[in-house]
């Protein structure tokens, strides 16, 4: 009796019968044979190396999904349709090229799964193992053959799935190999050591205390002396170089900053060290002593106008800020009302463009005080733009996410929403050098504006938005758009 794989091949065999592969016009089951066999390098599984077998089935032939879940099974299924791109009908193929690669790119970034994982890898090295041996003889008249002609798109894509591959993978050959032939087709893409074995350090935080919480992760305390940065599972290892490459410039530039001296592994996460002796966040203070929330929000808008006097050059290369708040418009209010979208975009466009560094994720929760002086640390949103959209995320946090479910900011910066929104409103009263109640509420009201599309933005996201979210989202466009009939301008 035939084994499960012994089955896959002969189905693909003859479903891919008659077929030839785009390069090198072979027999396309050679193709899918290949995927096998570096699959076996890296796993026993059977279900893994059937669907490196069956994996183009469902694009390149009469073959469903459904018939594959009934012969080979549902796990079998599952792997198969991670490496099935969407289909658009009356499209061209090279029309919708970029959207079929960015939604599958989504699935293999979100994955748990290292079965998916390793079939991509094993699909995408016999894929650019034929195109590095047939680059080596036709150079760049070899992009002529494919449905995307710019080789730069192919190196966004194969670059993009070797970051995403990385950690649960970097210490098998298939992905050395991998990485060899990125860099021999676009030179200097990764460092060449990515292509030797190298162990990261793995550590755990299992029974560590989390001490903060950003855009991008979890922050515990590991020991006496060391803090880890845990990112999301969705963060690359280029990722978390990025942000460390910024806080050096951050550094250089006079922001008090912690530099992370390595980076390990905690579990399917990367991990980043900083030594914080004796440190602990500002959050932490506030919890601890909420009688001293003016004495921190003090510190806070001291920290928060110095970052907002530094005048970057050009050559330093932050992004500007007002692109993410631009983001939350289009993907909030916009979104409800795209006439109000339009209003909002051009209250944001007309921002004088001061050139002001800015933090990008600034709350009391990415501020360690260490020897009571603070340190910064989440340097991966560093921008410039005016300062109206570094306050715009923290009435945010302090406000905003805690208007229906008090518990929800709780929960973030651990302490109570009573103590968030006097928190802020101490902050605006230090960091703007005024106790004039009309001069706090403007601003209030500036900052609420882009707040309140970013909240509408979060809620768009979710999967399922609740009845309670749709009236909270309805309540945020009718207070934009009273703020729009009210404001000429977001500058203060």
């Amino acid at each position: 009796m035939m084994n499960k794989i012994e089955e896959a091949i002969l189905y693909a065999t003859v479903m891919h019968q008659g077929k030839v592969r785009k390069l090198g016009n072979i027999p396309f089951i050679l193709h899918p044979l290949e995927v096998a066999q570096i699959l076996s390098t890296m796993t026993a599984d059977q279900d893994v190396i059937t669907a490196g077998i069956l994996h183009d089935i469902v694009e390149d032939t009469d073959g469903t999904l459904e018939e594959i879940e009934k012969r080979f099974g549902e796990r079998v299924a599952f792997l198969v349709s991670s490496e099935s791109e969407n289909d658009y009908p009356g499209e061209s193929r090279d029309a919708s090229w970029k959207r079929r690669k960015e939604e599958s790119l989504k699935l293999l970034k979100s994955t748990p799964d290292q079965g998916v994982r390793m079939l991509w890898l094993a699909d995408k090295l016999a894929n650019i193992r034929s195109l590095a041996g047939n680059y080596s003889e036709q150079g760049e008249k070899l992009w002529e053959s494919f449905h995307q002609r710019d080789p730069e798109m192919h190196h966004w894509y194969y670059q993009t799935v070797a970051e995403q591959l990385e950690l649960s993978l970097n210490k098998t050959g298939a992905f050395k190999e991998f990485i060899k032939h990125i860099n021999f087709i676009w030179p200097g893409s990764f460092d060449s050591e990515k292509a030797r074995y190298r162990k990261y350090r793995e550590i755990s935080v299992e029974g560590c205390k989390r001490i903060g919480r950003g855009a991008k992760g979890d922050v515990y305390r590991y020991d006496d002396e060391l803090v880890i940065k845990v990112y999301n599972q969705n963060n690359t290892y280029h990722d978390v170089e990025r942000e460390i490459a910024m806080a050096r410039k951050a550094f250089i530039l006079g922001i008090p900053t912690a530099i992370s001296f390595g980076i390990v592994s905690v579990g399917e996460q990367y991990g980043a060290m900083y030594e914080l002796v004796d440190s602990e966040t500002i959050s932490s203070c506030i919890a601890r002593d909420p009688g001293q929330t003016e004495t921190y929000a003090r510190m806070m808008a001291e920290l928060a106008r110095a970052i907002h006097r530094v005048q970057p050059e050009e050559s330093d290369g932050f992004p500007p800020g007002a692109d993410r708040a631009r983001d939350y418009i289009e993907g909030g209010v916009g979104r409800e009302d795209e006439a109000l979208g339009k209003k909002c975009t051009a209250l944001l466009d007309a921002l004088p463009r001061t050139g002001t560094l800015l933090h990008g994720d600034f709350h009391t929760g990415n501020v360690f005080l260490q020897r009571g002086e603070p340190l910064l640390i989440d340097m991966d949103r560093l921008s410039t733009g005016h300062p109206i959209l570094e306050l715009s995320d923290l009435y945010y946090f302090y406000v905003l996410l805690g208007e229906d479910d008090p518990d929800v900011v709780e929960r973030f910066m651990g302490f109570s929403y009573d103590t968030a929104r006097r928190f802020m409103r101490l902050f605006l009263k230090h960091y703007l050098e005024t106790e004039d109640e009309a001069r706090l509420n403007e601003v209030a009201e500036k900052a609420s504006l882009i707040g309140c599309s970013r909240l509408i933005r979060k809620i768009r996201k979710q999967r399922k938005p609740s009845d309670a979210d749709h009236r909270l989202v309805r309540r945020c466009v009718e207070r934009i758009a009273a703020l729009t009939d009210k404001l000429d301008s977001l500058s203060f």
